[in-house]
């Protein structure tokens, strides 16, 4: 057995140190072609007989790139053959992907290759994946995420290890694995999109990280590392933390979950006696794992969408904010629903509210003398039934209902329809004018129920709205002698009273 570089004993530590292998283990290997790529390759070759596993190329061809794309593919597999490995490669057309999911180019094809590898473990061809981000990726990481916004999570940069994907190179510089592939005299390939100052990561690669090395400090990059390396060790406490905030405070519906705003916003009430109890910090936090509750897996949230949220939370008003991935977080009252929804439903800039769409009907009722009216309203799938009531031998339980309405007061046309901005009436026992949408805050109709809420209007005025009190001058009273009684139900069931 030749005995393995110093380099490749400096990746083995890494490997050690963090657990990332253990022996027997498959290892699945990505490798684009790249000099970083093909160097951890080189490396795990290497290491392979100490480490007591098995290695497996994996390829990801985004069908990006033409024929230089089909190159890098062929250059992996007759590396893989030269030294002897199981060659496994995927590929996904990435632009179309991406266009018909709403994400950005790089961000798909991140998602995709990730999901292949995914896919290569839970098939049982691997047991980890490796993939080659280096102390650099790590540093440019952190400097992304400190210029997008980002909070402490975001200083926590690229994770060492993250479920199944390991990676054995993020304390090797760049530079290092070059110098190693040179001394093998090992060729690799350049994607001329690394240099495309157009990006982000390319301009921190190739122009802020160079100069904050030449003028500001010489060890930025290690830095950065290490200050990524305590925020890691930080997380481990937070993540305890936020375990339990969730199951103390989060309930899962069948729209999403339901949090209270005052758990929100001050988690530690009750725990804590100083300001800290309002915890904003680990309020930010808790934002953040709601939405990955939500979504099933890590999140693309920026301080901007976690202010959003808190802003919501803070607001006298119902609303809604949506966040990127198709995520939506309600205010109901006292309550915020994180939930998930279809992203392509989604029109409008992320982060802004989305009004719910307007459902317009009108329906005219007829009374007859005797027994009962139906009225089916498909554009909200419910059926309205009024049954004309004897008020002398009504129960006593159906008179105290604040709904019903006298038979004789009312008078042609009878129209039930959707309640509309400005409609206003005066309930029954009150002084005054109240507008409907005033009413839903009053009883607590949630802002997205309000769409279609059903009123009964008499001659152009409101006599009933759905689940309030009938208008004065229609209510029934003690001299009635007919009742009007509204049930409402579902059209493909029975009515029940409202």
């Amino acid at each position: 057995m030749a005995r393995p570089t110093d380099l490749a004993k400096q990746v083995r530590q890494t490997i050690q140190r963090h657990r990332m292998l253990r022996a027997g283990d498959r290892v699945g290997v990505g490798v684009s072609g790249g000099a970083d790529s093909v160097a951890l390759l080189r490396l795990l070759f290497e290491l392979r007989e100490v480490l007591g596993v098995r290695l497996l190329v994996l390829h990801f061809h985004h069908q990006l790139r033409g024929a230089e794309a089909d190159a890098d593919e062929a250059f992996v597999a007759e590396l893989t053959a030269q030294l002897g490995l199981e060659f496994f490669a995927g590929r996904e057309p990435v632009a179309e992907r991406a266009r018909a999911a709403g994400w950005n180019l790089e961000d798909a094809a991140r998602r995709l290759r990730y999901e292949f590898f995914e896919r290569v473990v839970r098939e049982g061809r691997a047991d980890r994946v490796a993939v080659a981000h280096t102390a650099d990726d790590q540093a440019e990481t952190v400097l992304a995420h400190i210029l997008r916004g980002t909070g402490l999570t975001g200083l926590a940069g690229i994770y060492p290890v993250r479920g199944a994907i390991v990676r054995p190179l993020l304390e090797v510089r760049r530079q290092e694995l070059r110098e190693y592939l040179a001394r093998l005299g090992q060729p690799w390939r350049e994607d001329p999109s690394n240099r495309d100052v157009t990006r982000l990561r390319a301009r921190i690669r190739q122009e802020l990280l160079p100069r904050l090395e030449r003028d500001f400090h010489p060890q930025v990059v290690a830095h950065l590392a290490g200050l990524a390396e305590r925020a890691r060790a930080e997380e481990v406490f937070w993540s305890a933390l936020l375990d339990e905030c969730v199951a103390a405070l989060a309930q899962q519906t069948s729209r999403g979950l339901r949090v209270p705003v005052a758990g929100l916003l001050a988690p530690l009430a009750g725990l804590v006696r100083t300001e800290a109890a309002s915890g904003e910090a680990l309020a930010r936090r808790l934002v953040r794992r709601l939405v990955e509750e939500v979504k099933g897996s890590r999140t693309r949230l920026t301080a901007r969408h976690i202010e959003q949220v808190l802003q919501l939370a803070r607001s006298p008003s119902g609303g809604a904010t949506h966040l990127p991935d198709g995520v939506v977080v309600e205010k109901e009252f006292d309550h915020l629903i994180f939930a998930r929804v279809d992203p392509s439903r989604l029109r409008q800039p992320r982060g802004q509210s989305r009004p719910p769409a307007a459902v317009t009907y009108e329906y005219e009722v007829s009374l007859q003398e005797q027994g009962s009216a139906a009225v089916d309203v498909p554009e909200i799938r419910r059926r309205f039934c009024l049954k004309l009531i004897d008020w002398a031998t009504a129960p006593v339980e159906t008179k105290q209902l604040p709904g019903v309405l006298d038979r004789d007061r009312l008078r042609p046309p009878l129209r039930l329809r959707n309640w509309r901005p400005g409609d206003a009436y005066r309930p029954r026992g009150r002084a005054h004018v109240h507008k409907v949408k005033r009413l839903f805050q009053e009883f607590r109709i949630a802002l997205r129920e309000r769409v279609g809420w059903p009123v009964l209007t008499c001659a152009g005025q409101l006599a009933w709205v759905l689940g309030m009190p009938a208008a004065e001058e229609f209510a029934a009273r003690s001299d009635t002698r007919c009742g009007v009684l509204i049930t409402a139900g579902a059209m493909d069931a029975g009515p029940e009273p409202e």
